[in-house]
């Protein structure tokens, strides 16, 4: 029943989406994939609309599919997940402020461009960057992925830092690790506001700029967005909805202007109004910990079981995939599953299956080593005795071996646990908006960077400090009981 239960919660998850492909079908559904940290291309207002993603790009993509005859729904990740994404068929098209470079248009398809911005270089003012030449020989950050990376490759004799996140560009600028930064005119105006003694001036685009909408490749919307994209450009459409977006005013929490390198000031009243969105998150996170804990114990004590088996197979087979998943990064493993199981068996995963999957079955190959070490360290007067009185093989390890052994590795499983916890921020990175992608979120949305994941890091802490009081308490119990 709790086995039922629980797997009742991974695949009855309301994330599962599924894209169309053919125009004429009946679900009249597509599917936007979009990296919601770019504001005022794409973002979250939390404290207004919660876990609706808004923005200039996702306004043109309602128009657009309303004037198709098709309901939109939004999907976020991060920009450099966005293009395999679409290779994958995770989604129908990708808008996020995307430029079509060459090496881009090698893995999806780009509709007309509808909308050209500027590069603009940003600095302390006591720098004060202006041109392109004034930054030979220094460090200027670029979004990874982004058209401004391509840009300033370009550049002569820069040092190019990719970052994935614009607001790592400017938190990296504050920490003088960056001498500047090269960002889009139509976001730097919410970052100058929100970070005192920040400059920008614009430079002329060195490569082909302009946004434009991604497609898989032979995708059959390619065409019909086209059409109404020119629509739109002639009626003013998008002109009305650039005006909309990119001039509204950044609210922004007054705090005193720090000078350049004096210390960090914080201001936790900025995301006082975010605070119920991100502590959401906490449902999710626990969620993901918890169930891929109770099905990497399930399939670590298998694995284990199958280690001091004497059937060589069953040998062979447990220690091979212990190797290869405790000698393969845990990140690698879950990007693998959520990308590529759509391709390799058509089944579209959800990103919540997906994380599941992958920590239970990365958390079982640790689990299993502890666990045969307990049953391997329990007298062998134990197992002697029950041969002796005939007991059943699957009677003694249920009833006698494992009791023991899960008594003596009780603190080793705990630590497992914790780092489960921890690990489950990994999900951020295929979308799945727990605490720490939630802090992000409001971070872009703020222009602020420490607040947010200081808040979520005191989060964390008093969970696993509370995981540990509690299995400190069982532990306890365990003493006396014995």
């Amino acid at each position: 029943m709790i086995v039922g239960l629980i797997w009742g919660m991974v695949i009855g998850h309301p994330t599962r989406i599924f894209a169309q492909d053919n125009p004429s079908g009946t679900t009249k559904t597509l599917v936007m994939a979009t990296s919601p940290d770019y504001p005022p291309y794409e973002f979250k207002d939390t404290a207004t609309s919660g876990e609706k993603i808004v923005g200039f790009d996702v306004e043109i993509a309602e128009y657009i599919t309303n004037k198709l005859g098709y309901n939109l729904t939004v999907i976020g990740m991060d920009f450099n997940g966005l293009i395999p994404a679409l290779t994958a068929k995770r989604a129908d098209f990708v808008m996020a402020g995307m430029t079509p470079t060459p090496e881009r248009q090698k893995n999806v398809e780009f509709s007309d461009i509808y909308f050209e911005a500027k590069n603009t270089i940003v600095s302390f003012q006591d720098q004060n960057y202006q041109t392109i030449e004034q930054l030979k020989g220094k460090k200027v950050g670029v979004q990874l992925g982004s058209i401004q990376q391509e840009a300033v490759k370009n550049w002569p004799d820069v040092i190019v830092v990719p970052l994935n996140k614009t607001s790592d560009i400017i938190q990296e600028l504050k920490s003088k690790r960056l001498d500047a930064g090269v960002l889009e005119n139509t976001i730097v105006k919410g970052y100058i506001a929100g970070n005192p003694g920040l400059i920008y001036h614009e430079v002329p685009n060195t490569e082909a700029a302009g946004s434009a909408i991604a497609f898989p490749k032979g995708s059959p919307w390619v065409q019909p967005f086209n059409q109404v994209i020119q629509e739109m450009k002639a009626s003013g459409k998008i002109e009305q909805l650039a005006q909309k977006w990119f001039d509204r005013p950044v609210v922004t929490t007054e705090t005193p202007e720090v000078p350049h390198g004096t210390g960090l000031k914080l201001d936790f009243n900025k995301i006082y109004s975010n605070l119920p969105y991100i502590l959401a998150g906490i449902f999710i996170t626990l969620q993901f910990s918890l169930v891929s804990a109770f099905f990497g114990f399930l399939w670590g004590t298998i694995l284990a079981l199958f280690k001091i088996s004497t059937l060589k197979l069953l040998n062979i087979f447990s220690q091979g995939y212990t190797s290869i998943f405790r000698g393969t990064p845990l990140l690698v493993q879950l990007t693998l599953i959520y990308f590529a199981t759509p391709q390799l068996t058509g089944y579209d995963i959800t990103a919540f299956q997906a994380g599941i999957l992958t920590f239970s079955l990365n958390s079982g190959a640790y689990i299993s080593e502890t666990i045969r070490a307990g049953i391997q360290a329990v007298d062998k007067g134990q197992k002697e005795a029950c041969e002796a009185l005939g007991i059943q093989y699957q009677l003694m390890m249920l009833d006698i071996i494992l009791p023991q052994a899960l008594r003596n590795i009780l603190p080793a499983l705990v630590n497992e646990s914790i780092n489960l916890l921890k690990d489950s921020t990994l999900v951020s990175v295929i979308g799945v908006e727990d605490l720490l992608r939630r802090a992000q979120i409001v971070g872009a949305e703020k222009y602020i960077y420490f607040e947010p994941l200081i808040f979520v890091a005191v989060i964390y802490y008093l969970m696993i400090m509370t995981l540990t009081w509690g299995a400190n308490q069982l532990e306890y119990q365990l003493k006396r009981s014995s």
